[in-house]
């Protein structure tokens, strides 16, 4: 096997979860490229811990409501794996990137939909299309859902069932992508206390009261409790997982 150093896609890593899954991969000796959308500030912080790891990072900017932006995305992936580590393809392909909303199904607008439809499903559906061809044998795809296809939580109708596309997408792609050597994984986070969603669980301590009580652990998931799992099925020994739904949630509703 070669012993060049690997290199992850982590859409969404500037902050949140994606930035304890970018920090966590670099951890196992892995090279990152974290996107951001907005906050390319908080991208660089992200970045600098990275570097301190001794890996090396790239930050691109990436919108995932645009979905017209995605091959201009795609060449921008390509030119930095070959200014930076002279080559034209990558090894793990971390699918994070989101948006939130809590929305009663009755008031969900043709537009919210559309935004949620482009970031949560069609553009991951065509990013990771578009990127199958630069992906190592032996590499991964890891797709973010949420405990919320397993459970039904109100005004998370279309967030819920963008995701629920997405586990049966990731089923598709580990059939299909099996013949190169590639698998697929989907990551199921329970309710996360991250300023996901306009920090609804950290900024609502009520909410936070009720989910701990659902938990069998006695709390709500921290980031590293996500990040930790989305690196180890980048290693090695997470080889032969493929096809898998893997709830992260402490055991919710259980």
């Amino acid at each position: 096997m070669s012993t060049q150093t690997k290199i992850a896609l982590v859409t969404g890593g500037s902050r949140g979860l994606g930035k304890d899954m970018a920090i966590n991969i670099a951890k196992k000796g892995i090279d990152v490229i974290l996107t951001y959308r907005v906050n390319e500030t908080e991208a660089r912080k992200t970045a600098s811990e990275i570097e301190s790891l001794g890996q090396k990072v790239v930050v691109l900017h990436l919108d995932m409501t645009d979905f017209s932006s995605l091959d201009g995305f795609v060449q921008q992936v390509l030119a930095s794996l070959g200014a930076t580590w002279d080559t034209n393809s990558l090894d793990f392909l971390v699918n994070n990137a989101g948006m939130g909303a809590t929305i009663p199904f009755t008031e969900v607008t043709e537009e919210l939909f559309t935004d949620f439809l482009n970031v949560h499903f069609k553009g991951i559906y065509f990013l990771t299309q578009k990127l199958v061809p630069h992906i190592n044998p032996g590499g991964r795809i890891i797709n973010i859902s949420t405990g919320t296809t397993r459970f039904s939580n109100p005004g998370y109708s279309v967030y819920a069932s963008m995701k629920g596309a997405i586990e049966v997408f990731t089923r598709y792609l580990a059939k299909e992508l099996g013949i190169k050597g590639i698998g697929a994984n989907t990551v199921a986070p329970g309710p996360v206390e991250t300023d996901f969603n306009n920090a609804v669980i950290r900024n609502n301590p009520q909410a936070k009261a009720i989910m701990t009580t659902l938990t069998p652990l006695g709390r709500v998931g921290r980031p590293d409790d996500i990040g930790s799992v989305v690196a180890f099925l980048c290693t090695e020994e997470a080889k032969w997982i493929n096809g898998q739904r893997i709830e992260v949630s402490g055991g919710i509703n259980s």
